[in-house]
């Protein structure tokens, strides 16, 4: 039985997540704060987490951040919750490293189908780890650079560079940048892209691409963020 857990300081909310969960024959275990979570996660290792992004004392992104610092847990699934429709939120916490979100109040049958995802996307994200870790020798040697204008990305150290200065990116941030200097003359669709980069399974919604899109260009910033355009109606492409 695959174990989540599950931080958020609003009673209701925390109890119809774990009644939820059960019912889905996910084993839940419940923390009001995101210190007390913190101090089991690691040891206790939980195949995903869920946070709230509105906690007391240390915020839910925080304690994200935390966790992608875990070596065990860097590339766990996690999920956030928030109550503000707004898209800065989503930003912040995608970038912060969440892989999906959604907005109270929300659908437990929408739950339940993003939550089967991520677990599908993990189970397959840390084979490929488990893989690449084993072979890594092989591939430093056939690692490519790809190079567009400003942005030069060596896959050897999984390194992104703008004008010559390293810039920090999230997993999926790094290869949606990829997957676009790869294919510079096309334009690649919001559902190629969800395709391509989260998995044939995913059951989220297009707008998971453009909040990491926008994070993606404020990170590389005004020397590389103009670079991505967005083509209406279809998605993205380099110009």
């Amino acid at each position: 039985m695959e174990k989540i857990y599950v931080i958020e300081d609003d009673e209701n909310i925390r109890n119809l997540l774990v009644i939820a969960l059960t019912g889905f024959k996910y084993e839940a275990i419940a923390f009001e704060n995101a210190e007390d979570a913190l101090k089991n996660i690691e040891k206790d290792m939980p195949d995903m987490a869920i946070f709230d992004l509105m906690l007391p004392g240390m915020d839910g992104i925080t304690a994200i951040g935390r966790v992608r610092k875990m070596p065990k847990l860097a590339s766990i699934p996690i999920m956030i919750l928030t109550a503000k429709d707004k898209e800065l939120d989503k930003v912040i916490g995608l970038d912060g490293g969440a892989d999906d979100y959604m907005v109270k109040p929300f659908g437990v049958l929408e739950l339940g189908a993003r939550i089967r995802s991520l677990l599908r996307r993990g189970k397959s994200e840390r084979n490929f780890e488990s893989e690449e870790t084993n072979a890594e020798s092989d591939n430093l040697q056939h690692g490519k650079v790809l190079k567009y204008r400003e942005i030069e990305i060596d896959e050897r150290r999984h390194e992104v560079l703008v004008n010559g200065k390293a810039v920090e990116l999230t997993n999926k941030e790094y290869k949606l940048l990829c997957y676009l200097m790869e294919r510079p003359t096309f334009v690649a669709t919001r559902d190629e892209l969800l395709n391509s980069i989260w998995g044939y399974d995913y059951d989220g919604e297009s707008r998971t691409v453009d909040m990491h899109i926008k994070s993606l260009r404020q990170k590389i910033g005004d020397d590389g963020g103009e670079i991505i355009q967005t083509v209406r109606g279809v998605g993205y492409k380099l110009k």
